[in-house]
């Protein structure tokens, strides 16, 4: 009797502790929205590859887009043909589910924003690099992305544009 008691709470914590984590969404929305940003940059760089010419890449905090220039004014279009088309996504991408484009969700935070681009050989330059300079003055990019207080980070490395 002593051990099935003992069982039964032991199962009865283990029940608890797995609720809360269960019914937690920030640290699944914190890792789906890390792999978005991951996926997009590298969309960003092979289509600046493919299409030899540049790929600017605009990190606001709220949301991640590609654009075929600084003002975004040429959107790029995802590789599926649309965005995820979440309300989130909508809100904070100008209602335009054909722009490679994905805005964080409710509860995830991301810091480290910056603006930069992809020259037509895939290498990173800084947005304040003029558009036919040879040498770039982007320096790593470390961004981070939480949402249940863990930082999940986004790194672009400085020669090769190498995302991970």
């Amino acid at each position: 009797m002593v051990e099935l008691i003992t069982v039964m709470v032991i199962i009865g914590i283990l029940a608890a502790v797995g609720a809360a984590r269960f019914f937690d969404r920030q640290g699944f929305d914190a890792d789906a929205f890390t792999a978005q940003v991951k996926a997009l940059l590298r969309h960003g760089q092979k289509v600046a590859i493919a299409q030899n010419r540049a790929v600017f890449v605009r990190l606001d905090g709220q949301s991640v887009a590609l654009c075929f220039d600084a003002g975004c004014a040429s959107r790029l279009q995802p590789p599926s043909a649309q965005n995820s088309g979440s309300a989130t996504t909508l809100s904070r991408c100008g209602n335009d589910p054909a722009w490679a484009c994905e805005g964080a969700p409710a509860g995830v935070t991301v810091s480290g924003a910056a603006t930069f681009r992809f020259d037509a050989l895939g290498k990173p330059f800084a947005a304040t690099d003029a558009a036919e300079a040879s040498v770039s003055t982007f320096r790593t990019l470390a961004l981070s992305v939480s949402g249940d207080g863990n930082a999940r980070p986004v790194r672009v490395e400085q020669e090769t544009g190498y995302v991970w």
